[in-house]
């Protein structure tokens, strides 16, 4: 054996009743950081989160929707545009303008075509229906037309047109001795009114005149909205109809047809 290793002392060995304090504050301090994120993350809700909610409520709304309502809707009836998936394939597509002799060729009698009509100048695809517009359905009179004056007074075949002048006659009340289906008490309340004044029947015609002309907006929106699809129906605008301006000048006033005329409300008296 060699000097040098009868001289080697061995290295001392740790104590084991002294701790690392090196790894024992690493560890506390990890353990400390542990704790913080945990109360951290406890204690705050991210965008996520929310996100998860929200879409769980409005995936329980909708299937409650469709279960109570038959399969009907998934909106508890409510059916705006930006609900409608077709709504938004239009949104990339322009608005199509057709003269009504081209809007004509749209009347379902030529199958590469889709199904147009229109009301008031609005066009509309009903392509969706083509037993109802199509080629012997029930209102193939509509198709390829605009028929906004029938779809007010109900005669379909007479006036099947989109002139409304003098259709709000149809609903500006009649005296009941000039209306055969007046009821004999108010025709007797007519004859012994104090007749008005030529002021006060100006006042009056023009009063009855401003709600007859709301009630024919009314219908005709009540119309735009069925064929728009806010009633549940796969329609939708597609274009408007291009005329001429003063195309209304070139044809004559159209008389209120029979059916609207015996239609008029009796005027009441108290």
């Amino acid at each position: 054996m060699s000097s040098a290793a009868r001289y080697r002392r061995p290295a001392p060995a740790p104590s084991p009743s002294k701790p690392n304090t090196i790894g024992e504050q690493e560890k506390a301090e990890l353990k400390d950081a542990v704790k913080q994120q945990a109360a951290a993350t406890s204690s705050r809700v991210s965008v996520l989160d929310v996100l998860r909610i929200v879409g769980g409520v409005l995936l329980l709304s909708s299937g409650l929707s469709y279960l109570t309502s038959s399969g009907e809707s998934m909106t508890w009836g409510y059916n705006p545009w930006w609900t409608r998936a077709r709504e938004w394939k239009t949104v990339f597509h322009r608005d199509i303008s057709l003269t009504d002799a081209q809007l004509a060729a749209y009347d379902g009698t030529d199958p590469s075509k889709p199904i147009y009509l229109a009301i008031n100048g609005t066009i509309y695809d009903v392509s969706i229906s083509p037993q109802t517009y199509g080629p012997g359905g029930s209102y193939h009179v509509f198709a390829g037309k605009d028929a906004a004056r029938a779809f007010i007074t109900g005669c379909f075949a007479e006036d099947a047109v989109p002139d409304l002048r003098g259709v709000e006659q149809m609903f500006l009340p009649v005296d009941p001795e000039l209306k055969d289906s007046a009821a004999p008490q108010d025709r007797d309340k007519a004859k012994a009114r104090k007749p008005l004044s030529a002021a006060e029947r100006k006042n009056r015609h023009a009063q009855e005149l401003r709600s007859a002309r709301k009630q024919v907006v009314a219908g005709l929106e009540n119309w735009h909205m069925l064929f728009r699809g806010d009633k549940g129906k796969a329609y939708r605008k597609v274009g408007v109809v291009s005329r001429e301006k003063g195309w209304l000048d070139k044809i004559p006033v159209r008389k209120l047809c029979e059916q609207a005329e015996k239609s008029r409300p009796v005027r009441k008296y108290e």
